[in-house]
């Protein structure tokens, strides 16, 4: 990906662990590599296809001298998170600020943190089987949209489908969306948790009914293993109701595990 480099931005700021640090303020020494993709503004040589980093180096100052953090860590992951979501074009931020005049009563050169933060590409599978099925994918699609670090792509058509796993029960409502998304895959699970305990949700009976069920199917080209969460999801590529809307939204979508994509995918499974 194409990049634009930002070196040795001096801002004047109020952070550290020590009162007077918050007080008096000190020198704060950013560089960051912006990755985006530049083609379109090469070939317009409009700077509206492209970021302006004179915007972003003013932007970078004014947070900077806007807030107080304790530490260097703090200040460098708030600082990429607002640099993402004011500039949507870029994708990743690689950021270190260094702290020059750092208090430790020792001749030091400089202190510095280091971060590289970006978007992610995440598909999430919804279906309801309970109450009122379209409100509840509905509501569950605006509460995504509005977790902090996660903004929606796209949306497939809700379509209906008959439950899976054995238990007797209603037809399902179900759907797939494409999200960008800062966090992480086990803080981006809880959070799809929480939406779906506003939902009412119980895990009472397996495969079960459900007035909301959320899972992450793919996070970018992730194979993930944990106690929590698999990835891709272990079951997707034998579900037509995750591979049909899938299928309509991201038939380019990879499999890291199979080798395949979803198109491959649901041409094998039909």
């Amino acid at each position: 990906m194409d990049n634009i480099k930002i070196k040795k931005l001096d801002v004047f700021a109020k952070h550290g662990v020590y009162k007077e640090e918050n007080v008096l303020g000190q020198k704060f020494v950013f560089s960051a590599v912006l990755y985006l993709d530049t083609a379109k503004a090469g070939v317009s040589d409009e700077l509206e296809d492209s970021v302006n980093y004179g915007e972003v180096c003013h932007f970078i100052r004014e947070f900077a001298e806007g807030r107080t953090f304790k530490l260097l860590e703090s200040l460098a992951e708030h600082t990429a998170a607002a640099v993402l979501d004011r500039f949507p074009l870029v994708k990743r931020i690689d950021l270190e600020i260094e702290k020059p005049w750092a208090p430790i009563g020792l001749p030091l050169e400089s202190v510095s943190v280091e971060i590289s933060r970006g978007w992610h590409q995440a598909f999430i599978a919804l279906g309801s089987n309970m109450g009122d099925k379209k409100k509840y994918l509905d509501d569950a699609v605006k509460a995504m949209d509005d977790l902090d670090g996660c903004r929606i792509v796209t949306v497939a058509d809700y379509i209906e489908t008959e439950p899976y796993g054995g238990v007797e029960q209603d037809d399902f409502l179900n759907s797939a969306l494409l999200m960008e998304t800062r966090l992480q895959p086990e803080a981006l699970l809880e959070k799809l948790h929480e939406i779906e305990g506003l939902a009412d949700r119980k895990r009472t009976i397996r495969w079960g009914p459900r007035t909301l069920d959320l899972d992450i199917i793919l996070y970018d080209e992730m194979i993930w293993n944990s106690q929590t969460l698999t990835l891709p999801h272990p079951e997707m590529h034998k579900r037509s109701f995750v591979l049909d809307p899938l299928l309509q939204i991201a038939p380019w979508a990879y499999h890291p595990g199979l080798g395949k994509t979803v198109r491959e995918l649901w041409e094998e499974l039909k």
